[in-house]
């Protein structure tokens, strides 16, 4: 950003949550069935249907709400939101505008300069619209599918004031939201969809100048990117004495660069009006007390835990708990050790973040469906720590584990792996490879100490790989000590 200014960024974000049925219907919710067929006369609209609300989506706002330090409204209620649409069949989405049942909340995120509470105005409860498909070489197709799926927006304050900024929190909030359990965060399949509103003003203003909101977000980086771009462009018009217009902007990844895509609309133009079908919201200190218990550990205070209590560094930590599952299974790996130690916890996040990361990477799957245990791998962490095997024969017996329920003690065992470590036999093996590499042992004298490694790799590679590379060194400096000394 150019010297002198500074960005005022908003976030609106929709969460699809992760109800069986609809938010005013009975008809699933299933991501990926055939279009039109998870509908009812209820979700398309038809004359004379009355909605139903869904208790969950209640409970999952309530949930939300305090998990990001909301105050929960007692009593809200339910209006009409009124626009023309082909996949929004009922002419309006039902949706909460002056009482949401969540506000004045924050969360908090971790940036460059340290920690920085991000206001919540607003987490209001609605149903989303159908889907409009236009990128087929035919005329614009619609499925109803999405029609009626319960949804939360979560509006933050202007608090915002870098795309990165952005970027983390949004992160923050799609992390809270899959711990919570009320939302996959899956931003490919729509169940986390994101605006962006961008303003930008001389640093020392404390007004808020003309902003626009940027759609059609589809990946965090993407948030990331076309936020900095919006910022960019509104400087560049500041900067030529132009005025920023109040429009509604959409991101093109393929050219980098936002495209006006309509004027923004303003809140008179949805002629909001109570719903007249459905009654009042009332949320008491039994649901209340119900959600609260359910809130577990959430991603921030468990990466801090994790740094404390086993060791971490910021930068494992905070990739261990960016997935639930992945925390998890971290976590009851270091119990299963045999020898719980900082070495070793680091030990247990190494083989995660490399060997198991990159396996569900390669096969798209999660961590429980790698095909090794918790306890697996932990029994693995166990023969390398204490010396029975090394690092280097570790990851050769690692693919055989994928898959078994074996652990790593019982393959040494059936294949005669375990390393060598008394101190008599690595001795007469020292010997043995200093006397037939006399030579080496002589240049080694004169100065060139880069052989003492090539002299240890000999002493390995005649034990079969079977030697403990501590042990070997150990010994080898002791015995070429002695060769100096004489």
């Amino acid at each position: 950003m150019k010297s002198g200014y500074e960005a005022v960024i908003g976030l609106e974000v929709h969460a699809q949550l992760k109800t069986e049925s609809k938010a005013f219907c009975s008809c699933p919710t299933v991501y990926g069935a055939q279009p039109n067929v998870n509908v009812c006369p209820i979700c398309l609209g038809h004359p004379g249907t009355l909605p139903v609300l869904n208790e969950n989506l209640v409970a999952f706002a309530v949930r939300m709400g305090l998990a990001t330090n909301c105050s929960i409204r007692e009593h809200s209620t339910f209006s009409r939101k009124n626009y023309f649409y082909p996949d929004l069949p009922k002419g309006y989405q039902i949706s909460q505008y002056s009482d949401p049942i969540c506000y004045n909340g924050w969360v908090e995120i971790e940036t460059d300069a340290g920690e920085k509470n991000i206001g919540i105005t607003r987490i209001h409860m609605e149903e989303d619209a159908g889907k409009s498909i236009h990128d087929l070489d035919i005329d614009t197709l619609v499925d109803l599918n999405r029609s009626g799926i319960p949804l939360i927006e979560i509006v933050s304050e202007p608090d915002i004031r870098t795309a990165h900024e952005a970027y983390q929190y949004l992160l923050g909030i799609r992390q809270t939201l899959v711990f919570l359990g009320i939302c996959d965060g899956n931003l490919e399949e729509g169940s986390l969809r994101c605006d962006a509103n961008v303003s930008v003003r001389k640093k020392g203003d404390t007004h808020l100048n003309t902003k626009s909101e940027v759609k059609n977000l589809n990946s965090f980086r993407n948030v990331e990117k076309a936020i900095g771009y919006e910022i960019d462009r509104q400087i560049a018009l500041m900067e030529d004495g132009n005025e920023v217009q109040h429009q509604t902007m959409m991101w093109d990844a393929g050219s980098g660069k936002t495209k006006v895509m309509r004027s923004k609309e303003e809140a008179h133009d949805y002629r909001y009006f109570a719903e007249p079908d459905l009654l009042g919201v009332t949320v008491d200190s039994v649901m209340i007390e119900k959600q609260t218990g359910l809130i577990p550990e959430l991603g921030l205070q468990k990466k801090r835990r994790f740094m404390l209590e086993y060791g971490l560094p910021a930068y494992d930590a905070a990739i261990l708990t960016d997935d639930v599952q992945l925390a998890l299974y971290y976590e009851e790996a270091c119990q299963a050790l045999s020898e719980r130690s900082e070495e070793a916890c680091k030990m247990v996040s190494n083989w995660i973040l490399t060997e198991l990361m990159r396996e569900m990477s390669e096969k798209k799957v999660n961590i429980r469906e790698t095909g090794i245990g918790a306890a697996q791998l932990a029994s693995l962490v166990d023969v390398v720590a204490n010396g029975s095997i090394s690092h280097k024969v570790a990851k050769e017996i690692l693919p055989d584990m994928f898959g078994s329920d074996v652990t790593a003690q019982q393959i040494i065992k059936e294949r005669g792996l375990e390393q060598v470590s008394d101190e008599s036999t690595i001795k007469e093996l020292v010997a043995q490879v200093l006397l037939v590499n006399a030579e080496s042992v002589e240049k080694l004298k004169q100065g060139k100490t880069n052989l003492f490694g090539f002299l240890v790799g000999q002493a390995l590679k005649a034990s079969g790989g079977s030697a403990n590379p501590s042990v070997v060194c150990s010994i080898m400096k002791e015995a070429l000590e002695m060769e100096v000394g004489e």
